[in-house]
Protein backbone atom coordinates (compact mmCIF):
# COMPACT_ATOMS: atom_id res chain seq x y z
CA UNK A 1 0.00 0.00 0.00
CA UNK A 2 1.25 3.52 -0.91
CA UNK A 3 1.82 5.86 1.72
CA UNK A 4 -1.14 8.66 1.79
CA UNK A 5 1.00 11.36 2.40
CA UNK A 6 3.22 10.53 -0.88
CA UNK A 7 -0.56 10.69 -2.67
CA UNK A 8 -1.04 14.16 -1.05
CA UNK A 9 2.17 15.57 -1.74
CA UNK A 10 3.86 14.14 -4.69
CA UNK A 11 0.25 13.55 -6.59
CA UNK A 12 1.90 14.20 -9.91
CA UNK A 13 4.75 11.81 -9.51
CA UNK A 14 2.32 9.10 -8.10
CA UNK A 15 0.25 10.17 -11.37
CA UNK A 16 3.09 9.15 -13.86
CA UNK A 17 4.23 6.60 -12.03
CA UNK A 18 1.05 4.50 -12.63
CA UNK A 19 1.12 5.73 -16.52
CA UNK A 20 4.16 4.44 -16.98
CA UNK A 21 2.56 0.94 -15.45
CA UNK A 22 0.06 1.47 -18.32
CA UNK A 23 -2.39 1.85 -15.70
CA UNK A 24 -4.97 5.44 -15.24
CA UNK A 25 -6.24 5.44 -11.47
CA UNK A 26 -8.33 8.19 -10.42
CA UNK A 27 -5.95 10.07 -7.81
CA UNK A 28 -8.60 12.70 -7.74
CA UNK A 29 -11.19 10.48 -5.63
CA UNK A 30 -8.90 9.33 -3.02
CA UNK A 31 -7.53 12.96 -2.54
CA UNK A 32 -11.25 14.31 -2.62
CA UNK A 33 -12.05 11.36 0.19
CA UNK A 34 -8.98 11.85 2.09
CA UNK A 35 -9.86 15.80 2.74
CA UNK A 36 -13.20 14.55 3.49
CA UNK A 37 -12.07 11.90 5.92
CA UNK A 38 -9.27 15.03 7.62
CA UNK A 39 -12.06 17.32 8.03
CA UNK A 40 -14.43 15.21 9.53
CA UNK A 41 -11.20 13.97 11.79
CA UNK A 42 -10.88 17.81 12.89
CA UNK A 43 -14.56 18.33 13.13
CA UNK A 44 -14.26 15.65 15.79
CA UNK A 45 -11.65 16.29 17.80
CA UNK A 46 -12.92 20.21 18.25
CA UNK A 47 -15.71 18.56 19.85
CA UNK A 48 -14.15 16.29 22.30
CA UNK A 49 -11.63 19.09 23.26
CA UNK A 50 -14.97 21.33 23.94
CA UNK A 51 -16.51 18.56 25.66
CA UNK A 52 -13.51 17.66 27.75
CA UNK A 53 -12.85 21.64 28.74
CA UNK A 54 -16.62 21.93 29.76
CA UNK A 55 -17.14 18.67 31.73
CA UNK A 56 -14.31 20.40 33.93
CA UNK A 57 -16.68 23.52 34.10
CA UNK A 58 -19.15 21.26 35.51
CA UNK A 59 -17.20 19.29 37.95
CA UNK A 60 -16.61 22.77 39.79
CA UNK A 61 -20.08 24.22 39.26
CA UNK A 62 -22.15 24.93 42.23
CA UNK A 63 -25.19 26.10 40.81
CA UNK A 64 -27.10 22.49 40.04
CA UNK A 65 -29.61 24.13 37.43
CA UNK A 66 -26.12 25.09 35.44
CA UNK A 67 -24.91 22.18 35.74
CA UNK A 68 -28.20 19.97 34.82
CA UNK A 69 -28.11 23.00 31.63
CA UNK A 70 -24.36 21.70 30.53
CA UNK A 71 -24.73 17.83 31.10
CA UNK A 72 -27.43 17.90 28.26
CA UNK A 73 -25.87 20.09 26.08
CA UNK A 74 -22.94 17.94 26.61
CA UNK A 75 -24.99 14.85 25.77
CA UNK A 76 -25.79 16.59 22.79
CA UNK A 77 -22.61 16.65 21.88
CA UNK A 78 -21.95 13.07 22.68
CA UNK A 79 -24.50 12.10 20.55
CA UNK A 80 -23.10 14.33 17.54
CA UNK A 81 -19.37 12.73 18.01
CA UNK A 82 -20.67 9.60 17.93
CA UNK A 83 -22.43 10.01 14.58
CA UNK A 84 -19.27 11.86 13.45
CA UNK A 85 -16.85 8.81 14.14
CA UNK A 86 -18.97 6.24 12.13
CA UNK A 87 -18.89 9.02 9.61
CA UNK A 88 -15.14 8.87 9.64
CA UNK A 89 -15.14 5.14 10.10
CA UNK A 90 -17.16 4.92 7.04
CA UNK A 91 -14.78 7.32 4.90
CA UNK A 92 -11.71 5.26 6.11
CA UNK A 93 -12.95 2.26 5.08
CA UNK A 94 -13.95 3.17 1.71
CA UNK A 95 -10.34 5.07 1.35
CA UNK A 96 -8.66 1.99 2.90
CA UNK A 97 -10.55 -0.20 -0.24
CA UNK A 98 -9.09 2.05 -3.23
CA UNK A 99 -6.09 2.28 -1.47
CA UNK A 100 -5.53 -1.74 -2.08
CA UNK A 101 -6.07 -0.96 -5.89
CA UNK A 102 -3.03 0.93 -6.21
CA UNK A 103 -0.28 -1.09 -7.12
CA UNK A 104 3.72 -0.13 -6.27
CA UNK A 105 5.50 2.58 -7.82
CA UNK A 106 8.58 1.33 -9.85
CA UNK A 107 11.96 2.09 -8.71
CA UNK A 108 14.12 4.38 -10.77
CA UNK A 109 16.59 1.86 -11.94
CA UNK A 110 12.92 -0.18 -13.32
CA UNK A 111 13.27 0.60 -17.10
CA UNK A 112 9.97 1.72 -18.70
CA UNK A 113 8.44 -0.25 -21.25
CA UNK A 114 4.63 -2.07 -22.01
CA UNK A 115 5.25 -5.73 -22.21
CA UNK A 116 7.86 -8.22 -21.82
CA UNK A 117 9.48 -7.22 -25.09
CA UNK A 118 11.02 -4.40 -23.20
CA UNK A 119 12.43 -6.59 -20.52
CA UNK A 120 16.12 -5.80 -20.41
CA UNK A 121 18.85 -8.93 -20.32
CA UNK A 122 21.39 -8.59 -17.90
CA UNK A 123 23.48 -11.14 -18.38
CA UNK A 124 23.58 -15.07 -20.03
CA UNK A 125 25.53 -17.52 -18.24
CA UNK A 126 26.50 -20.75 -19.24
CA UNK A 127 26.49 -22.27 -22.75
CA UNK A 128 23.76 -23.88 -24.76
CA UNK A 129 24.48 -27.96 -25.04
CA UNK A 130 25.59 -29.08 -28.45
CA UNK A 131 23.71 -31.94 -28.69
CA UNK A 132 24.59 -34.38 -31.62
CA UNK A 133 20.65 -35.77 -31.69
CA UNK A 134 17.25 -33.58 -31.97
CA UNK A 135 16.70 -33.12 -28.16
CA UNK A 136 12.72 -34.30 -27.09
CA UNK A 137 10.75 -32.01 -24.98
CA UNK A 138 9.66 -33.16 -21.63
CA UNK A 139 6.09 -34.21 -22.43
CA UNK A 140 7.90 -36.63 -24.56
CA UNK A 141 10.72 -37.41 -22.43
CA UNK A 142 8.28 -38.05 -19.19
CA UNK A 143 6.36 -40.60 -21.10
CA UNK A 144 8.55 -42.36 -22.72
CA UNK A 145 10.53 -43.33 -19.32
CA UNK A 146 7.26 -43.55 -17.40
CA UNK A 147 7.65 -40.99 -14.96
CA UNK A 148 5.20 -38.14 -16.08
CA UNK A 149 1.68 -39.33 -16.35
CA UNK A 150 -0.79 -37.24 -17.85
CA UNK A 151 -3.95 -38.99 -18.70
CA UNK A 152 -4.31 -40.26 -15.00
CA UNK A 153 -3.15 -36.69 -13.82
CA UNK A 154 -6.64 -35.70 -15.93
CA UNK A 155 -8.38 -38.48 -14.46
CA UNK A 156 -7.85 -37.55 -11.16
CA UNK A 157 -8.38 -33.73 -11.16
CA UNK A 158 -8.61 -32.51 -14.94
CA UNK A 159 -6.41 -30.35 -16.89
CA UNK A 160 -3.53 -29.39 -16.45
CA UNK A 161 -2.90 -31.99 -13.44
CA UNK A 162 -0.82 -34.53 -13.83
CA UNK A 163 1.07 -37.41 -12.11
CA UNK A 164 4.94 -37.89 -11.54
CA UNK A 165 5.64 -41.48 -11.00
CA UNK A 166 8.91 -43.27 -9.64
CA UNK A 167 11.99 -41.07 -10.73
CA UNK A 168 9.97 -38.26 -11.13
CA UNK A 169 8.40 -38.15 -8.11
CA UNK A 170 11.94 -38.65 -6.43
CA UNK A 171 13.27 -35.99 -8.67
CA UNK A 172 10.81 -33.32 -7.54
CA UNK A 173 11.47 -34.50 -3.91
CA UNK A 174 15.24 -34.20 -4.40
CA UNK A 175 15.07 -30.25 -5.71
CA UNK A 176 12.65 -29.37 -3.14
CA UNK A 177 15.35 -30.79 -0.38
CA UNK A 178 18.46 -29.55 -2.31
CA UNK A 179 17.04 -25.76 -2.65
CA UNK A 180 15.95 -25.68 1.32
CA UNK A 181 19.55 -26.91 2.76
CA UNK A 182 20.96 -24.78 -0.14
CA UNK A 183 19.39 -21.48 1.22
CA UNK A 184 19.35 -22.49 4.94
CA UNK A 185 23.43 -22.37 3.84
CA UNK A 186 22.66 -19.07 2.56
CA UNK A 187 21.83 -17.76 5.59
CA UNK A 188 17.62 -18.63 5.46
CA UNK A 189 15.66 -19.73 8.16
CA UNK A 190 13.94 -22.77 6.98
CA UNK A 191 9.44 -22.47 7.64
CA UNK A 192 7.01 -25.00 7.51
CA UNK A 193 4.61 -22.79 6.24
CA UNK A 194 0.19 -23.49 6.67
CA UNK A 195 -0.97 -24.37 2.91
CA UNK A 196 -4.22 -22.75 4.08
CA UNK A 197 -4.48 -19.40 4.94
CA UNK A 198 -7.26 -16.55 6.14
CA UNK A 199 -8.01 -13.62 3.30
CA UNK A 200 -6.10 -11.13 5.11
CA UNK A 201 -3.06 -12.98 4.05
CA UNK A 202 -4.06 -12.26 0.73
CA UNK A 203 -4.69 -9.06 1.15
CA UNK A 204 -1.52 -7.94 3.37
CA UNK A 205 0.96 -10.03 0.69
CA UNK A 206 -0.96 -7.87 -2.14
CA UNK A 207 -2.77 -10.64 -3.71
CA UNK A 208 -6.37 -9.21 -3.08
CA UNK A 209 -8.08 -7.66 -4.17
CA UNK A 210 -6.79 -7.85 -8.28
CA UNK A 211 -6.39 -11.55 -7.75
CA UNK A 212 -9.50 -12.75 -6.64
CA UNK A 213 -10.32 -15.11 -9.75
CA UNK A 214 -6.93 -16.66 -9.66
CA UNK A 215 -7.37 -18.05 -6.07
CA UNK A 216 -8.95 -21.19 -4.54
CA UNK A 217 -10.58 -20.83 -1.48
CA UNK A 218 -13.50 -22.37 1.04
CA UNK A 219 -15.83 -19.28 1.69
CA UNK A 220 -17.16 -21.08 4.55
CA UNK A 221 -14.25 -21.70 6.51
CA UNK A 222 -12.25 -18.17 5.14
CA UNK A 223 -9.58 -21.27 3.78
CA UNK A 224 -7.52 -19.58 1.09
CA UNK A 225 -5.37 -21.89 -0.67
CA UNK A 226 -1.57 -20.51 -0.76
CA UNK A 227 -0.84 -19.36 -4.42
CA UNK A 228 2.94 -19.11 -3.01
CA UNK A 229 4.78 -19.06 0.26
CA UNK A 230 5.33 -15.79 0.01
CA UNK A 231 1.51 -14.87 1.11
CA UNK A 232 1.87 -16.36 4.55
CA UNK A 233 5.66 -15.32 5.09
CA UNK A 234 4.55 -11.82 4.29
CA UNK A 235 1.75 -12.11 7.57
CA UNK A 236 4.45 -13.84 9.66
CA UNK A 237 5.05 -10.67 11.90
CA UNK A 238 1.99 -9.09 10.78
CA UNK A 239 1.00 -6.08 13.42
CA UNK A 240 4.46 -6.62 15.31
CA UNK A 241 7.03 -4.09 15.82
CA UNK A 242 10.96 -5.56 15.58
CA UNK A 243 13.93 -3.95 17.06
CA UNK A 244 16.47 -2.62 14.20
CA UNK A 245 19.28 -4.97 15.55
CA UNK A 246 17.10 -8.53 14.55
CA UNK A 247 17.09 -7.09 11.24
CA UNK A 248 17.65 -8.20 8.09
CA UNK A 249 15.58 -11.39 8.72
CA UNK A 250 15.64 -14.38 6.08
CA UNK A 251 13.26 -17.25 5.94
CA UNK A 252 12.66 -19.88 3.30
CA UNK A 253 10.00 -22.15 2.66
CA UNK A 254 7.92 -25.15 0.66
CA UNK A 255 5.11 -25.20 -0.06
CA UNK A 256 2.56 -26.27 -2.97
CA UNK A 257 1.19 -23.62 -4.68
CA UNK A 258 -2.55 -23.54 -6.21
CA UNK A 259 -3.83 -21.29 -8.94
CA UNK A 260 -6.52 -20.91 -11.03
CA UNK A 261 -4.44 -20.82 -14.50
CA UNK A 262 -6.59 -18.87 -16.95
CA UNK A 263 -4.50 -19.44 -20.13
CA UNK A 264 -5.63 -20.43 -23.88
CA UNK A 265 -4.35 -24.07 -24.85
CA UNK A 266 -1.77 -24.46 -27.23
CA UNK A 267 2.07 -24.46 -27.25
CA UNK A 268 2.41 -22.19 -24.08
CA UNK A 269 0.65 -24.71 -21.71
CA UNK A 270 1.52 -27.66 -23.86
CA UNK A 271 3.33 -29.99 -21.08
CA UNK A 272 3.73 -29.49 -17.10
CA UNK A 273 4.74 -25.86 -17.88
CA UNK A 274 1.47 -24.38 -16.13
CA UNK A 275 -0.29 -26.01 -13.72
CA UNK A 276 -3.40 -25.30 -11.27
CA UNK A 277 -0.94 -26.75 -8.55
CA UNK A 278 2.91 -26.59 -8.57
CA UNK A 279 5.79 -26.97 -6.01
CA UNK A 280 8.10 -24.06 -5.14
CA UNK A 281 10.52 -22.71 -2.55
CA UNK A 282 10.31 -19.62 -1.64
CA UNK A 283 13.11 -16.98 -0.04
CA UNK A 284 11.53 -14.13 1.71
CA UNK A 285 13.83 -11.03 3.58
CA UNK A 286 12.35 -7.97 6.03
CA UNK A 287 15.34 -5.47 6.02
CA UNK A 288 16.05 -1.97 6.84
CA UNK A 289 14.39 0.68 4.09
CA UNK A 290 18.79 1.37 3.88
CA UNK A 291 19.41 -2.36 3.23
CA UNK A 292 16.83 -3.63 0.92
CA UNK A 293 18.69 -3.11 -1.92
CA UNK A 294 21.87 -4.85 -1.04
CA UNK A 295 19.25 -7.18 -0.07
CA UNK A 296 18.16 -7.79 -3.54
CA UNK A 297 21.83 -8.07 -5.13
CA UNK A 298 21.95 -10.91 -2.25
CA UNK A 299 19.06 -12.85 -3.49
CA UNK A 300 19.38 -12.46 -6.67
CA UNK A 301 23.10 -14.20 -5.98
CA UNK A 302 21.55 -16.87 -4.18
CA UNK A 303 18.97 -17.65 -6.92
CA UNK A 304 21.76 -17.53 -9.54
CA UNK A 305 24.10 -20.31 -6.90
CA UNK A 306 20.81 -22.70 -7.18
CA UNK A 307 20.94 -22.78 -11.10
CA UNK A 308 24.85 -22.83 -11.07
CA UNK A 309 24.65 -25.77 -8.96
CA UNK A 310 22.42 -27.52 -11.28
CA UNK A 311 24.30 -26.48 -14.18
CA UNK A 312 21.55 -24.99 -16.19
CA UNK A 313 22.00 -22.64 -18.54
CA UNK A 314 20.28 -19.04 -17.35
CA UNK A 315 19.95 -15.71 -17.84
CA UNK A 316 19.13 -12.56 -15.92
CA UNK A 317 16.11 -10.06 -17.17
CA UNK A 318 15.33 -6.90 -15.16
CA UNK A 319 11.42 -6.13 -15.51
CA UNK A 320 9.96 -3.26 -17.10
CA UNK A 321 7.35 -0.84 -15.90
CA UNK A 322 4.56 -2.94 -18.20
CA UNK A 323 5.51 -6.34 -16.68
CA UNK A 324 6.06 -5.25 -12.63
CA UNK A 325 4.21 -7.87 -10.33
CA UNK A 326 1.68 -5.44 -8.52
CA UNK A 327 3.49 -5.05 -5.33
CA UNK A 328 7.00 -4.64 -6.46
CA UNK A 329 8.75 -1.73 -7.08
CA UNK A 330 11.88 -3.66 -8.53
CA UNK A 331 12.45 -7.07 -9.92
CA UNK A 332 15.15 -9.56 -11.82
CA UNK A 333 13.72 -12.49 -13.65
CA UNK A 334 15.59 -15.85 -13.74
CA UNK A 335 14.61 -17.76 -17.02
CA UNK A 336 16.33 -21.13 -17.86
CA UNK A 337 17.01 -22.43 -21.37
CA UNK A 338 14.78 -25.68 -21.90
CA UNK A 339 16.68 -27.00 -25.40
CA UNK A 340 13.31 -29.88 -26.09
CA UNK A 341 10.52 -27.10 -25.64
CA UNK A 342 13.61 -24.51 -27.36
CA UNK A 343 12.30 -21.23 -25.02
CA UNK A 344 13.69 -19.57 -21.80
CA UNK A 345 11.54 -21.01 -18.77
CA UNK A 346 11.02 -18.15 -15.76
CA UNK A 347 11.78 -20.15 -12.48
CA UNK A 348 11.99 -17.10 -10.48
CA UNK A 349 11.55 -13.62 -9.47
CA UNK A 350 13.10 -11.62 -6.97
CA UNK A 351 11.35 -8.49 -6.24
CA UNK A 352 11.77 -5.56 -3.92
CA UNK A 353 8.48 -4.77 -2.81
CA UNK A 354 9.99 -1.65 -0.41
CA UNK A 355 7.27 -0.82 2.17
CA UNK A 356 4.38 -1.60 -0.04
CA UNK A 357 3.51 -4.75 1.70
CA UNK A 358 4.59 -3.82 5.05
CA UNK A 359 1.79 -0.86 5.30
CA UNK A 360 -0.48 -3.61 4.72
CA UNK A 361 0.72 -5.78 7.45
CA UNK A 362 1.71 -2.95 9.93
CA UNK A 363 5.01 -4.34 10.42
CA UNK A 364 7.63 -1.91 11.55
CA UNK A 365 10.49 -1.44 13.61
CA UNK A 366 12.10 0.68 16.13
CA UNK A 367 15.53 2.33 14.66
CA UNK A 368 16.97 3.10 18.50
CA UNK A 369 15.19 2.74 21.67
CA UNK A 370 12.28 5.20 22.22
CA UNK A 371 12.63 6.38 18.58
CA UNK A 372 9.42 5.88 16.55
CA UNK A 373 8.54 3.04 14.34
CA UNK A 374 9.18 2.86 10.93
CA UNK A 375 8.06 0.48 8.08
CA UNK A 376 10.64 -2.07 7.01
CA UNK A 377 11.15 -3.65 3.59
CA UNK A 378 10.18 -6.70 2.34
CA UNK A 379 11.47 -9.17 -0.42
CA UNK A 380 10.81 -11.70 -2.09
CA UNK A 381 12.09 -14.47 -4.92
CA UNK A 382 11.85 -18.01 -5.83
CA UNK A 383 14.12 -20.09 -5.18
CA UNK A 384 13.69 -22.03 -7.64
CA UNK A 385 10.08 -22.71 -8.79
CA UNK A 386 9.04 -26.05 -9.89
CA UNK A 387 7.98 -27.51 -12.28
CA UNK A 388 9.62 -25.44 -14.61
CA UNK A 389 13.00 -26.38 -12.79
CA UNK A 390 12.31 -30.02 -13.05
CA UNK A 391 11.51 -29.40 -17.07
CA UNK A 392 14.93 -27.89 -17.49
CA UNK A 393 17.07 -30.85 -16.02
CA UNK A 394 15.27 -32.97 -17.93
CA UNK A 395 15.39 -31.56 -21.11
CA UNK A 396 19.53 -30.65 -20.68
CA UNK A 397 20.60 -33.66 -19.21
CA UNK A 398 18.63 -35.89 -21.62
CA UNK A 399 20.79 -38.46 -23.53
CA UNK A 400 20.69 -39.87 -27.31
CA UNK A 401 19.25 -43.58 -25.73
CA UNK A 402 16.83 -41.56 -24.09
CA UNK A 403 17.81 -41.79 -20.69
CA UNK A 404 18.20 -38.76 -18.05
CA UNK A 405 21.73 -38.29 -16.20
CA UNK A 406 20.87 -36.58 -12.74
CA UNK A 407 22.63 -33.57 -11.84
CA UNK A 408 25.49 -34.87 -9.55
CA UNK A 409 24.26 -32.24 -6.62
CA UNK A 410 21.05 -34.11 -6.44
CA UNK A 411 22.39 -37.25 -6.65
CA UNK A 412 22.81 -37.53 -2.49
CA UNK A 413 18.78 -37.36 -2.34
CA UNK A 414 18.50 -40.07 -5.40
CA UNK A 415 20.30 -42.37 -3.49
CA UNK A 416 23.23 -42.08 -5.45
CA UNK A 417 21.63 -42.79 -8.82
CA UNK A 418 23.17 -41.52 -11.79
CA UNK A 419 20.58 -41.97 -14.54
CA UNK A 420 16.65 -41.83 -15.23
CA UNK A 421 15.55 -44.94 -17.74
Amino acid sequence: MLDIQLIRQDTEHVRAALAMRGIEFNLDEILNIDKQRRALLQETESLKANRNAVSKDIGRMDNNKDRSRLVAEMRKVGDQISQLDQQVRDIESQLYDLMLEIPNIPDSDTPEGATDNDNVTIREVGKERDFDFVPKPHWDLGVDLGIIDFERGVKLSGSRFYVLNKAGARLQRALISFMLDLHTRQGYSECYLPFMVKQINFTTAGQLPKFADNIYHDVEDDAWFVTTAEVPLTNLHRDEILDADTLPLYYTAYTPCFRREKVTAGKEVRGIKRGHQFDKVEMYALTHPDESYTTLEKMLADAEETCNKLELRYRVRRLCTGDLGFGSRITYDIEVWAPGCNEWLEVSSISNCGDFQSRRANTRFRPAKGAKTKYLHTLNGSGLGLPRTLIAILENNQQPDGTITIPEVLRPWMSGEENIG
